[in-house]
């Protein structure tokens, strides 16, 4: 893929983005001047300037501009509604809570109305610059496959499908080695690949053969390199390893891992941990310190027994930690082995309240604090359930890499709760895994914004 141009493309579209929600702005606002409606000029020198912080919130909260969506016009459209409703929604929250009666809302709603409009033109505009740039043959690379086999037509295919400006002229392979018809055609021999080059004006040869397979390769790449036309060797790993890898270097040294891992690099646990501390401070000084008494109160006038109801969980790298919450049931002697289920009748009236609310977690900030937990990732285990899935579901203790979450990607996607079947917590698996290895600051604050939304607006999970 022609990476360059293309970040160059997604550059050009939020600039465009960002300047059409501006021009919107000072277009509505220069026509209600002329109506009279505009009066406190510096109200809305505040709204336009949220707007624009309001509308990149959202965008990388959604990452719009991801290379998985922006070739596809309907994905890029889709998901540019997703992050128009986040803006929306940030754009009421800030009107409702700074109270911005002076903004006319006449000029707020036209506002509001036509930045779609503006976006969804901007979305046309790409899909033309887009369309345009891949017709044009002088931005064409194209590439010749060396040796026919299952990864050779996989590669072609995919650099089809997924690529922008690469066109494949064909394979080249020995004459024995090939025993069917192929969509590309089967161009010469390998000894003859530099001539079918040229004739082609190939710039890129992927080859799916090893030098070491046939030594007539050494000649080749370096006769391709005399030439300007870059030399690409695909390893044939599908024996060992059937999924995607990655592969760093230590030195000359290639090390494959199975698995990204952002949170490995040290920048990145700093930056998560600081993102911890601070909000768990702010939530222990600013919330739990007036909540724990009358939540201590509520549950005492019901119930006899503890505040806090203290179980031994599985955290990072499998290591055990002692989990907080308000406590929600009844004193049983079930509390440690047995999940809470729809209707159980050992939750309180006052607990049915705080689970459905989350209310009954917020003592985990306290666990934030102390380094047991992050705000966000996996939801930490019981023992038991950690010793009896690890057996049964595939992956699952790839989970425990990361330090578990107060919330985390699976609860925001509907997967929290009583675990219903083995199907069941093999989602959550995935949905962890995938948080792991997609994990930046921005999600974490996505997926806390979900939690907060899916709290305010209930979850039909939550009992």
């Amino acid at each position: 893929m022609n990476h360059r141009f293309l970040k160059s493309l997604q550059l050009s579209l939020a600039i465009m983005d960002l300047l059409a929600i501006n021009a919107v702005f000072f277009i509505s606002q220069f026509i209600f001047r002329d109506h009279g409606l505009i009066t406190n000029r510096i109200e809305y020198s505040y709204f336009g300037f949220f707007i624009s912080i309001a509308w990149v919130i959202s965008v990388l909260a959604v990452n719009i501009y991801n290379e998985k969506y922006v070739m596809t016009f309907e994905k890029f459209t889709k998901v540019s509604c997703r992050a128009y409703i986040y803006f929306l929604l940030l754009v009421i929250l800030y009107l409702f809570f700074f109270r911005m009666l002076a903004i006319s809302r006449i000029f707020v709603s036209v506002t509001l109305v036509c930045v779609p409009v503006a976006l969804l033109m901007n979305r046309f505009i790409y899909l033309a610059i887009y369309l345009y740039v891949k017709k044009k043959d002088w931005l064409t690379s194209k590439v010749l496959v060396i040796g026919y086999n299952s990864l050779s037509k996989k590669l072609a295919s995919h650099l089809q499908e997924a690529s922008i400006n690469k066109e494949i002229v064909g394979f080249c392979e020995e004459d024995d080695n090939v025993n069917e018809l192929s969509f590309y055609p089967i161009l010469s021999n390998i000894n003859n690949a530099m001539e079918v080059c040229r004739e082609h004006g190939v710039t890129e040869i992927y080859s799916t053969i090893a030098p070491e397979q046939n030594n007539s390769l050494y000649q080749l790449i370096q006769s391709a390199e005399q030439n300007c036309i870059r030399f690409r060797i695909v390893p044939d790993l599908g024996f060992f390893i059937n999924k995607q890898m990655h592969i760093d270097y230590i030195r000359e040294i290639p090390v494959i891992s199975l698995r990204h891992e952002p949170l490995e690099d040290l920048d990145n646990r700093i930056k998560k941990r600081i993102f911890d501390i601070v909000i768990s401070f702010f939530v222990v000084t600013l919330v739990l310190s007036w909540l724990i008494p009358v939540v201590a109160l509520l549950i005492w006038l019901e119930s006899k027994g503890p505040i806090f109801f203290v179980q031994s969980r599985t955290g990072k790298d499998n290591k055990t930690f002692q989990c907080l919450k308000f406590r929600s049931m009844y004193v049983n002697e079930k509390a440690h082995t047995h999940q809470a289920s729809r209707n159980d009748s050992r939750i309180t009236r006052i607990g049915r309240f705080m689970r459905r609310t989350n209310i009954d977690e917020f003592p985990q900030f306290i666990n934030v604090l102390k380094g047991d937990m992050s705000i966000v990732g996996p939801r930490p285990h019981m023992l038991k359930h950690t010793d009896e899935y690890s057996k049964l579901v595939r992956q699952y203790m790839v989970r425990q890499f990361l330090k578990p979450g107060i919330t985390g990607w699976a609860q925001v996607n509907g997967l929290r709760g009583e675990t219903r079947g083995l199907e069941n917590m093999q989602q959550r698996v995935e949905h962890d895994i995938y948080y792991m290895e997609n994990w930046s600051l921005f999600f974490d604050l996505k997926i806390v914004f979900m939690t907060a939304f899916n709290t305010i607006a209930g979850d039909e999970n939550a009992f």
